[in-house]
């Protein structure tokens, strides 16, 4: 793999002014660009991995949602919520002169990506909805809410990356003590006392319901996606995000692509073999 492409780190207002941070990796080949949004409790350092990747052979724009890594917070909890992610990123897009991108969205992020193209289809060429869906099991989101919000630190990563171990080997089996470390630094950042803290506002938690079951307006939402090319990424262990849901959405969209990620749970990172040959493949299908 080549060396890193240089990014810029992007700062831009929400409408209801929030100072927000995003990565952007240049490039200027002509390609649609692909913008990337984390997870609930996640951040941009999730995917950078994909500029690496790209190294300037097609632009990659890495949001950091509001109230996550170096986003501000929010003063109002309730505009957590995905209706008010989706207006941050057409306001990112807006800034950035992007009228159209390839949406990478992670749990969250699909939602966002679900909503993107039901409020402004023309925006939306090309989308990767990891481990996500209008259906949502229960089971998933109740360890969700048993996590989010709860503000945990440590002394050292190793700490860190044991704590993950210990509360998440069933989501990735394979991971040894390493995987674990490089996978806090993800998660948390530490503070200027030194202290390994998460990276976003816990009052994210104060809007989540946790409430399983279908989404009409989410389904509706995917009935706009019929015409784009769509990536439908699943993994194997998924407590979240069913077989049988993943399949419902691949017969209401007319090209989109199944995949399951083999021993990995919610959610892929986007690292392994099987998410990055298929995320080539759908670009291939976009382009």
């Amino acid at each position: 793999m080549s060396e890193e492409k240089s990014y810029q780190d992007i700062y831009w207002e929400s409408d209801d002014g929030l100072k927000l941070h995003a990565w952007d990796y240049p490039s200027d080949r002509g390609k649609i660009p692909v913008i990337c949004i984390p997870g609930l409790t996640r951040n941009a350092r999730d995917f950078r991995h994909l500029g690496t990747l790209f190294n300037g052979e097609r632009r990659i724009v890495i949001a950091d949602l509001r109230g996550r890594g170096d986003s501000e917070y929010a003063k109002d909890s309730s505009t957590y919520n995905p209706k008010q992610y989706v207006s941050d990123i057409i306001m990112l897009m807006e800034e950035l002169e992007i009228p159209r991108a390839i949406f990478f969205g992670t749990s969250l992020g699909g939602v966002v990506t679900m909503l993107m193209a039901k409020i402004d289809l023309a925006r939306v060429a090309g989308a990767l909805l990891n481990d996500i869906g209008p259906e949502l099991d229960q089971r998933g989101l109740d360890r969700i809410a048993a996590n989010v919000g709860q503000g945990r630190s440590f002394d050292t990563w190793a700490h860190a990356g044991r704590d993950l171990a210990e509360n998440n080997s069933d989501i990735f089996p394979d991971f040894t003590l390493k995987d674990w470390i490089a996978f806090a630094k993800k998660l948390y950042r530490m503070n200027s006392s030194g202290r390994i803290k998460l990276d976003y506002d816990m009052k994210i938690a104060e809007p989540f319901d946790g409430k399983g079951g279908g989404s009409g307006a989410l389904w509706n939402a995917l009935e706009n996606m019929r015409e784009v090319p769509t990536l439908i990424l699943r993994g194997e262990l998924s407590d979240l995000f069913s077989e049988q849901t993943a399949q419902k959405m691949l017969e209401k969209l007319d090209k989109a692509a199944l995949v399951t990620v083999p021993r990995v749970g919610h959610a892929p990172t986007l690292e392994e073999p099987a998410s990055l040959d298929a995320i080539n493949q759908l670009l291939q299908r976009v382009d």
